[in-house]
């Protein structure tokens, strides 16, 4: 889920040669993303082939939605979970992701709306005890779902050892990539 250090991670992804890396920041800038993902988000679920075409990995909404079905249909590919303390994940997304919701509230059919605040939390994210127990029961889920072998459980603040591990890559000399903090994240959206 998004506020638990995916974009470092597309970034890290990136460094090490999974790139490009497919996050909600390429559905924003782009109209054809948009609509995409918005269908998929109704169920009409894309060709993934077509729909991740030029990506090599995938971190984020919309793709987290998907986990499942992507997954299934990537049998191969490895799957990292992406987790943190879920106080501290609450906390970021009311003060980042729960903004932008607010303020696209005139667009009802946008993917973080619809799918994700209405979807996934029931419309109801601002009530902590429901969304960190939505929060965990997909950590729950997935560890449940995806075979051990497949699955990474990572905290972002681990750095680079188990995500080159369990990538089976070599760590590169460069520092880990730590970005979007709660202060970047709303120095981008003007809030």
């Amino acid at each position: 889920m998004g506020r638990t250090g995916t974009y470092s991670l597309k970034l890290a992804l990136e460094q090490l040669g999974f790139g490009p890396c497919h996050h909600m920041a390429e559905v924003l800038r782009d109209s054809e993303q948009k609509a995409l993902w918005r269908a998929a988000g109704k169920g009409k679920l894309p060709n993934w082939d077509v729909a991740l075409a030029g990506y090599r990995s995938a971190v984020d909404w919309p793709t987290a939605h998907f986990w499942r079905e992507l997954s299934a249909y990537y049998s191969d590919a490895k799957v990292i979970l992406t987790v943190r303390d879920p106080g501290q994940w609450y906390k970021s997304m009311i003060q980042t992701i729960w903004l932008t919701w607010d303020a696209v509230t005139n667009d009802p059919e946008s993917f973080g709306m619809a799918v994700v605040g209405n979807g996934v939390f029931g419309g109801r994210f601002d009530e902590r005890d429901h969304a960190i127990a939505i929060y965990e029961a997909h950590n729950k889920a997935v560890r449940k779902a995806v075979a051990s072998e497949r699955l990474l459980v990572y905290d972002v603040s681990e750095g680079w050892s188990p995500l080159c591990a369990f990538l089976d890559v070599p760590l590169p000399s460069e520092p880990f990539p730590r970005t979007n903090s709660t202060a970047e994240f709303r120095a981008r959206i003007g809030q």
